[in-house]
C-alpha cells in the first residue's frame, strides 16, 4: 500500500473522527458553556487523561512500538510471543498508573489549579473520578492500535475514534434531554448532583473505553490472537525498555510543563468577577481546550495521516540500514505536511472569530476564543515539523535526541508561563500562554532540524525552505482575499453575519474557506510546485475512472 493511499485511509477517518468531535464540542459548550466554572472544572478533569496520552502516543509507545514490532515479525512466531508479553505488560503498567492516579485525584486537581474556589475544586474532582480512568483505554487503544499499523493496516486506528464520539455525543444528548443546557453558568457549582456528574463524564469516559476495545475486532479479522503471558524475559523486551527510558524522562517533563500552565491558565477564572459588569468574557481552561481541539484538526487530518504512514516505511529503511531512504521519506512528508499546515495556518487565522462562534453563543465568548485560537495556529507549522522529526528519530529507536529538544522546548514554556503569570492580565493570560507556547515550539523545531542534520546529513534544507516560501506566499494571498471578503461581510462586529449564528458562521466559513483553498492550489499550480501534483494526481485519476 503506498504512502499517499494509507494516508488517505487514515486521513478520512481522522476527517470524521473531528467532525464528529467538533460536534460533540459544540454540544458540551451549549450544556456547560466555554467561560464559565463549570465548564473550567470538566475541563480540567477530562484534561487529566488526555495530558497524558498525547505524551504516551507523541512518546514510550511510539518511540517503542513500531520498530519494534517490525523487528519482532522476523521471529519464528510472527512476533506473536512478543507481542502477547508486550501487551500483558502493559495492561499491568496502565492498569496501575489508572488506579494511582484515580486514587490520587483530589492532588491532581489541586496540582493543576490556581486560586479555585472549594466549590469548583470540589466538582472537578468528582468529574476526574470519573474521567482518570480513561488512561487505561487510551493505553490499550495506542498499543493495539500501533500493532495494527505496523503491519500497514491503518484505518482502525483512525477510525475507532469515531465510535467514541458517537458514544460521547449519545451521552451529551442524554444529559441535555434530561437536565437542559446551560451555556451561561447559570447552575452553580455547588448544584451539580451525582447523576449529573456521572452522565456527563462517565460517558466520556465510556467512549475512550469503545474506542480501545473495539480494535480487537480488527485483529481478529487480520487473525490476530492475544494471551495474557507474564513472562517478560528472554523476548527482547529489555532494548524496548532502554530506549523507553528517554522518552519516560521526556513524559515526566513534559508533564510538569503542562502541570504549570494548565495551573496559570486556571488563574484566569479570578479575573471573571473584574470584568462580570463589563460583558467581557475570560478564557481559561475550557477555551484553551477547544482551541487546542480546532488546532489539532489539520494537524490529525494531515499530519499525524502523513507521519504514522511514514513512520512504518521509516522504521523498515532504518532496520535495513538504508539511511538515504529515510532521510527521503523524511523530507518528502515535511513538504507535504508544510503544504497543508501553511494554508491551514492561514484559514484559521482568518476563520478564528466565526469558527469560535460555531462553538459558543455569546459574541464576547467567540471573541476570547478566537484570541485564543490565533495565537495557537502560529505554532501549528513547527510543531508538524517536530511531530515528523521525533518519528524519524524513534524510527531509528533514538529517543535521547527526542527528549533533548523537548526538553528545551519545556523549560522556555514554563519560564514563559511563570512571566505571564506575573505580569499579564487575567483576560489576556491564555492568550499569552498560547503565544509562548507557539513561541517554544518553534526554536524547538529548528533545534530537531539542527540534531538531526549534525547526525544524518542535509535533508536538502534549500528545497525544503524554497518550497515552505512559496506555500507561505500562496497562503499569504489567499489569506489576504479571504479576509477582504470577511470584512466585507461585516467581520466579527455584532449583528455582522459572519457570527450572526452557528448556521451564518458555518457558512462564512465554508465560503471563505473554499475561497482560500481554491486561490492556494491556482498559485501552487502556477508556480509549478511538485507536491501540489502529488496531492492531485489520485483525485484525477479517480475522476478520470468515473
Amino acid at each position: 500500500m503506498s504512502v499517499l493511499r494509507s494516508s488517505l485511509i487514515m486521513a478520512s477517518g481522522t476527517v470524521f473522527s473531528r467532525l464528529l468531535g467538533i460536534i460533540r464540542a459544540i454540544m458540551l459548550a451549549a450544556t456547560i458553556g466555554v467561560t464559565t466554572n463549570a465548564a473550567d472544572a470538566f475541563g480540567v478533569a477530562n484534561q487529566l487523561p488526555n495530558n497524558v496520552y498525547a505524551i504516551i502516543v507523541g512518546g514510550v509507545l511510539n518511540a517503542v512500538l513500531v520498530p519494534q514490532i517490525v523487528r519482532a515479525r522476523g521471529h519464528v512466531d510472527g512476533g506473536k510471543g512478543y507481542i502477547d508479553r508486550l501487551l500483558t505488560m502493559a495492561i499491568v503498567v496502565f492498569g496501575g498508573i489508572t488506579v494511582i492516579t484515580t486514587l490520587t485525584a483530589p492532588l491532581l486537581v489541586s496540582v493543576y489549579t490556581n486560586g479555585w474556589s472549594a466549590g469548583q475544586l470540589a466538582l472537578a474532582t468528582a468529574f476526574a473520578y470519573w474521567c482518570l480512568p480513561q488512561l487505561f483505554f487510551y493505553g490499550l487503544y495506542t498499543l493495539l492500535g500501533e500493532v495494527l499499523n505496523a503491519r500497514s493496516k491503518f484505518g482502525p486506528f483512525m477510525w475507532a475514534p469515531v465510535l467514541n464520539n458517537i458514544v460521547a455525543i449519545l451521552g451529551m444528548g442524554a444529559f441535555i434531554w434530561q437536565f437542559g443546557l446551560d451555556p451561561t453558568g447559570q447552575r452553580d457549582v455547588e448544584n451539580w448532583g451525582q447523576g449529573q456528574i456521572a452522565l456527563l463524564a462517565g460517558t466520556a469516559t465510556l467512549g475512550v473505553a469503545a474506542q480501545a476495545l473495539i480494535l480487537f475486532v480488527f485483529w481478529k479479522k487480520m487473525g490476530l490472537s492475544f494471551n495474557l503471558n507474564f513472562n517478560w524475559r528472554g523476548v527482547g523486551l529489555a532494548p524496548a525498555m532502554r530506549t523507553a527510558s528517554w522518552t519516560l524522562g521526556m513524559l515526566l517533563i513534559t508533564q510538569v510543563g503542562g502541570i504549570v500552565q494548565t495551573a496559570v491558565a486556571s488563574k484566569a477564572i479570578g479575573g471573571r468577577e473584574i470584568f462580570a459588569d463589563n460583558r467581557i468574557a475570560i478564557a481559561s481552561v475550557a477555551a484553551m481546550s477547544i482551541a487546542w481541539l480546532i488546532f489539532m484538526l489539520p494537524h490529525s487530518v494531515a499530519t499525524v495521516s502523513i507521519a504514522t504512514a511514514y513512520f512504518t516505511r521509516m522504521s523498515t529503511h532504518a532496520m535495513e540500514k538504508k539511511f538515504d531512504e529515510l532521510k527521503n521519506d523524511l523530507s518528502d512528508g515535511l513538504r507535504t505536511i508544510a503544504m497543508i499546515s501553511v494554508l491551514a495556518t492561514a484559514g484559521l487565522i482568518v476563520l478564528a472569530y466565526p469558527i469560535s462562534r460555531v462553538f459558543v453563543g455569546e459574541i464576547p465568548s467567540a471573541i476570547a476564543l478566537g484570541n485564543v485560537v490565533i495565537a495557537m495556529v502560529v505554532g501549528l507549522l513547527p510543531f508538524s515539523y517536530v511531530f515528523m522529526i521525533q518519528r524519524a528519530f524513534y524510527s531509528l529507536e533514538d529517543t535521547r535526541t527526542p527528549f533533548i529538544f523537548t526538553l528545551v522546548q519545556t523549560i522556555l514554556n514554563i519560564i514563559g508561563s511563570v512571566f505571564v503569570a506575573i505580569y499579564v492580565e487575567h483576560i489576556w493570560i491564555v492568550v499569552s500562554l498560547s503565544l509562548v507556547t507557539s513561541g517554544s515550539i518553534l526554536i524547538q523545531s529548528v533545534l530537531a532540524f539542527l540534531m538531526f542534520k549534525r547526525r544524518f546529513g542535509s535533508l536538502g534544507h534549500a528545497h525544503l525552505t524554497l518550497a515552505t516560501a512559496k506555500f507561505a506566499a500562496a497562503a499569504l494571498v489567499a489569506g489576504l482575499i479571504g479576509f477582504s471578503i470577511l470584512q466585507a461581510m461585516g467581520g466579527a462586529n455584532p449583528g455582522a453575519f459572519p457570527v450572526l449564528s452557528i448556521v451564518a458562521s458555518t457558512l462564512t466559513c465554508a465560503l471563505i474557506g473554499g475561497v482560500m483553498v481554491v486561490v492556494y492550489l491556482l498559485i501552487l499550480r502556477f508556480l509549478k510546485v511538485k507536491e501540489i501534483e502529488t496531492l492531485t494526481e489520485p483525485l484525477m485519476r479517480l475522476l478520470g475512472r468515473s
